[in-house]
Parts: C-alpha cells; structure tokens; sequence
C-alpha cells in the first residue's frame, strides 16, 4: 500500500457526468478498477436516477437497496427528502458512518464499495422529480472509510444534476466527451458553471424569495464550495484525427484532457448480459486517466499551499 502523501486523490469526492450516451458509467467502472489497483479504496455512489445495471458492471453480485429508502423517501410520495432547488437545506442524518449503515445499502468487492441513491423506476406514477436523488448526492458524506479512499459519483446523463448545485461537494468534475459536438459542449457548461461558482456568483433564488432563510442558505452552500475545477477524458474514439480534434477543442476552451479511451464492442455486449466489465486495452487506459488525475490534483494542491 502507497503512503498517503502519494496518493494525491486520497480524501477525493470526483463526480462523473456526461450526456446521454457517452459512456459515463463505462468510465466510471474502469476508473474505479484502476484506482483500487493503485491502492485506493473506493466508493461509488450511484446518482443515476433512471440507469441500471452498475452493480453488475463493478462485479458486485447484488443491487443494494436505495439510500432514498435509508433516509425515509422521497418528498413527492411523502417521504422527507426534498430537491435541493425548491429545498436547499442540508439533508438531516446525510453523515453516516460505513460501520453502522445497515449491510443492505452497501454492495462490496475487493476494496470497491457501491451505494445507490435512489431509482425512479420503482416509485409508481406521480412520484414527482428526481431531485431528492440529487439531494442525497450533494450530501451524503460516508465516514469511517479510511484514509486512502476516494468517492466517485456517477450522475445521470445531462446538466440537470449540475444546475441544482451537486457540483458544491465535489472536489473536482470529471465529463465523458463522446466524439460530438454535444459532449463537448457539456464540458463547456460544466466548466463555465464551476468557474463562476468558484468566482462567487450567486445561484438563482428567485424562486425562493419568500424564503429568505433558504435565499441565504443557497448563497451559502455556493460560496462554500469545495469544487476546484473541471477536467475530461475521452471515449469511445475511433481513431487518432478523432482524438486530435477532440484534445484541441477541449483544450482551447481551457479543458484539460486527462484520458482517451477507444470503442469496444465487448464491453458494449457485457453490459447488455449484465456482466462485470472488463477489457485489457480499456484497463490500460484507465491507469492513465488516475496518473493524470493524480498530476493534476497535485498540481493544485500545490498552488493552493503556496
């Protein structure tokens, strides 16, 4: 096991996002493999809303049961977990500790943790938005993991997550560029959200003006923020003009690229039998994407120390 000065993305909370697509939760998979090989130990937290299939995807034999069930569902079917734009008040009880959380909402393998937010599926007609998933995501803070871990959350396809403030208790956002034209301006928005959070822009509150506690509130979970910025990896690229054009367009919008990974047609047939994902080549590539992430995070450690 590395010492913890050298594993810059110990203590780490990265989220993934991507549009619809991109092959989030494939990189999410493959970075959480790399990352327990380079000795972390990790924790995902699934914050997809709709997506299915991730447990199968880490090799982690069951589904555990929804976190919106530990916290006692959803507002919209009379539950007490609210969306974190109509509501932005922290969630009650979102620290828990990983020793006393009830083995249910806990799938495990080899150093891998998963934990599931919540699903609309389930829920039935009317069961309103999927903000409280959102919520759980912004808030949840798993205790007792050890000093090497890093948690990864695996947001749903779109900027919708990103706009209800779950980029506030991220340390850093990392967005799956597929080669088009959407994906990349994904990244755009994501960074250009990040950088005004990070220069003090206010949220929008309009809505909440009758509420000037929660105005207050929401000014204050933006101008505490821990994010320190953006970055992305490439996937699903076809060839090396591809990746070029993607790198440059990125990179001149002031989007640092720290992976590419290439297509693989089994990975895309694991997925549909619901097997654990794994390819050599693609595994490869994620070792990559930690090296870089691990530059870059200490890279800004060490401007913040300076």
């Amino acid at each position: 096991m590395m010492a913890r000065e050298d594993m810059p993305l110990a203590g780490m909370r990265l989220g993934l996002f991507g549009k619809g697509g991109a092959g989030k939760s494939t990189v999410t998979v493959l970075l959480a493999d790399a990352l327990v090989k380079r000795g972390y130990s990790v924790l995902v937290l699934d914050a997809d809303s709709t997506n299915v299939g991730l447990a199968g995807a880490l090799g982690i034999p069951r589904d555990p049961d929804p976190l919106l069930d530990y916290f006692g569902g959803m507002v919209f079917s009379g539950g007490l977990v609210t969306c974190p734009v109509d509501d932005p008040t922290p969630l009650q009880g979102a620290a828990v500790s990983i020793r006393e959380i009830p083995e249910r909402f806990v799938g495990h393998r080899d150093g891998l943790r998963l934990m599931v937010a919540g699903k609309m599926g389930a829920l039935g007609p009317g069961a309103g938005c999927d903000g409280p998933v959102a919520k759980i995501a912004r808030d949840l803070v798993v205790e007792d993991l050890g000093p090497e871990h890093v948690v990864l959350v695996d947001f749903k396809a779109g900027f919708e997550d990103s706009a209800r403030g779950v980029v506030t208790s991220l340390d850093w956002g990392l967005v799956v560029v597929d080669p088009t034209v959407a994906a990349v301006q994904m990244a755009v928005h994501l960074s250009s959200m990040v950088d005004k959070i990070r220069a003090g822009v206010p949220p929008a509150t309009q809505h909440l003006l009758e509420r000037g506690d929660l105005v207050e509130l929401a000014i204050r979970i933006f101008r505490d923020a821990r994010v320190r910025g953006v970055a992305a990896t490439l996937n699903r690229v076809a060839d090396p003009s591809t990746e070029s054009y993607l790198r440059v367009a990125l990179t001149d919008r002031k989007i640092p690229v720290m992976g590419s990974f290439g297509a693989d047609r089994t990975v895309e047939e694991q997925w549909l039998r619901g097997r654990r994902v794994q390819s050599a080549v693609l595994a490869q590539e994620a070792v990559t994407l930690v090296q870089n992430l691990e530059l870059l995070v200490g890279r800004a450690q060490a401007v913040s120390t300076a």
